[in-house]
């Protein structure tokens, strides 16, 4: 190879246009962020699949963010499926086995280096992606983010009562939104959930493969706590009101019923063998449900006097943690009806425990 001193002018020339292509092509990689896959698992959401995917593709593009937008449809019986269609989105479609089921397929099929989680009735707000790049750009070893998620409650009451209920229940973060970070230690305090989370591809990967429910039955399970307490473990959680998107809740008391009576059962997946706040104030809530039915064989006009009572005091402290007036009245009017739901399921739960509990001892026998 011919010494620097002796190349030729065009030698020179080739060199320094190999050296901008480099350059350039560095920028554009560090502007254009890691590699992006958004995995959204839907099922039976016609009515929101096209606004999630446009506000995602809204989001995207301020971010200039170029990401595979995968959608694991899991067996939708409605119009879900020709929704789908029109948004040229990749749509992987299998059976119906949960959303964990669906949400796990889609991590596997992802290609880019990061994964987004998001659920088909979270809309995210247009500017949360620039903030994300940003973040991942500036603060390199923040790799775990779970979005700010508001809960869209206005003419819903439905809506309202799950607004006014996190916002007791978090009211750590939600009473004073602000950038933070948590880990397994704090994680019964802070907003988390699949719904709207972002992290390294190779730990979601492992983290779904380190699943295990305490249910036979995998569609009934709690798989956004247990796998989330495993990235815990691990990666602090970060948290910021500027990655952000809106919550859109159901809007029926029949979808309410349901809802509650599923997530009662979840509960006890996510929380039933896991020590913490949560779980102690389920037994005390546990108890006063059982105390309350005996009072009202006993005394029915003191139990309905007490539970009048009790929904109020509900929405007091509801109104008190930063709930609005709105909320906290949801919370209060329809505080029964959810406690005697998420009850049921949570006694479906225990059952549902057991039930493996005893089938796994029979075949160690």
């Amino acid at each position: 190879m011919k010494a620097i001193t002796e190349w030729t002018p065009e030698a020179w020339d080739r060199w320094a246009a190999w050296i901008l292509s480099a350059v350039t092509s560095r920028s554009k990689s560090l502007d254009s962020g890691p590699g992006l896959s958004v995995v959204m698992p839907v099922f039976n959401e016609q009515d929101w699949i096209e606004k999630s995917i446009e506000a995602l593709r809204i989001a995207l593009d301020k971010a200039a963010w170029p990401a595979e937008i995968l959608v694991v449809d899991d067996g939708s019986t409605d119009e879900t499926p020709q929704r789908l269609a029109r948004t040229g989105v990749t749509v992987l479609t299998q059976p119906n086995r949960g959303r964990f089921a669906a949400r796990q397929a889609g991590i596997e099929a992802a290609r880019g280096e990061r994964v987004l989680l998001l659920d088909s009735r979270v809309l995210i707000d247009p500017e949360a992606l620039v903030h994300l790049k940003q973040q991942l750009r500036e603060h390199p070893e923040r790799v775990v983010w779970n979005g700010h998620v508001n809960v869209q409650s206005a003419g819903n009451p439905y809506g309202g009562f799950w607004a006014g209920l996190v916002a007791v229940a978090w009211r750590r973060y939600l009473a004073d939104p602000r950038p933070v970070s948590f880990g397994a230690e704090e994680f019964d305090l802070f907003p988390k959930g699949t719904g709207f989370f972002c992290a390294p591809r190779a730990m979601l990967v492992e983290a779904a493969s380190s699943f295990s429910s305490l249910f036979e039955d995998v569609r009934l399970a709690s798989d956004d706590t247990r796998m989330l307490r495993w990235v815990a473990e691990r990666e602090r959680i970060h948290l910021s009101p500027d990655f952000s998107a809106t919550y859109h809740s159901r809007d029926s008391l029949k979808k309410f019923v349901r809802h509650a009576y599923f997530r009662g059962t979840t509960f006890v997946d996510g929380y039933l063998d896991s020590p913490g706040p949560a779980r102690t104030a389920a037994f005390v809530a546990g108890g006063v449900g059982l105390a309350g039915l005996v009072v009202l064989v006993k005394r029915p006009k003191t139990a309905l006097a007490l539970l009048a009572a009790g929904s109020a005091a509900a929405g007091a402290v509801s109104r008190k943690s930063g709930a609005t007036a709105s909320q906290a009245g949801a919370v209060a009017r329809l505080m029964p009806l959810f406690a005697a739901c998420f009850g049921s399921g949570v006694l479906r739960g225990l059952v549902l425990t057991a039930r493996k509990a005893l089938a796994t001892r029979g075949q160690g026998r």
